[in-house]
């Protein structure tokens, strides 16, 4: 998953979570004129061990590029490629998702690390909020699914998420890179390093 252009590493960090038992690591860096995050999360679902890598690669206004899970659950083995196109079309493993069409970033159900592509691309001031439309990457089953979200920043460091129309609502910490460093009764961080 290695990006051969690497221009340097931005923030990394790990994560200990509750919901899905266990551990995740991820950096940001750029390429380019790309940004990348890559992370590896390793936990436990049903009594069952995952490994599941990522590499997600955004363009310079952080709208999402392509992204891909790789690892397993348990015994059976995980490969899932994301593509889009400029014109908001995404494909899963060569297929075309309808379903998502014209959504501006991918969202990985198992991990913290893609609340940062909104935030970081929607610059939002204090008090402003900003609707986006995620395409929700679902675990376990590994489907695309049009997931409508509200970002709403509070403070310089709070956000209030809402998806599905306001189903799940969450108060996120987040740091200066736009990380989320504590998502309540989910994940939480445990060390970062870079700026």
């Amino acid at each position: 998953m290695k990006q051969d252009t690497e221009t340097g590493t931005v923030k990394s960090i790990l994560w200990r979570g509750s919901f899905f038992a266990g551990h995740e690591s991820c950096r940001l860096f750029s390429s380019g004129t790309e940004w990348a995050l890559e992370g590896t999360a390793v936990f436990s679902h049903e009594q069952r061990p995952c490994r599941l890598d990522y590499q997600i690669v955004c363009d310079e206004a952080w709208y999402t590029l392509s992204a891909q899970v790789e690892g397993w659950i348990g015994t059976t083995l995980i490969d899932i490629q994301i593509k889009t196109t400029p014109k908001g079309e995404w494909w899963l493993n060569g297929a075309e998702q309808p379903d998502v069409m014209g959504c501006t970033d991918i969202d990985l159900n198992f991990s913290p690390s893609t609340n940062l592509l909104p935030i970081r691309r929607l610059k939002l001031e204090v008090g402003e909020a900003s609707e986006v439309q995620a395409a929700w990457l679902r675990f376990p089953s590994f489907r695309l699914e049009r997931l409508p979200q509200q970002y709403r920043r509070l403070d310089e460091h709070t956000y209030r998420y809402e998806s599905g129309g306001g189903q799940f609502v969450a108060e996120l910490n987040v740091d200066s890179a736009g990380f989320v460093i504590n998502y309540p009764d989910l994940w939480q961080i445990e060390a970062s390093s870079g700026s």
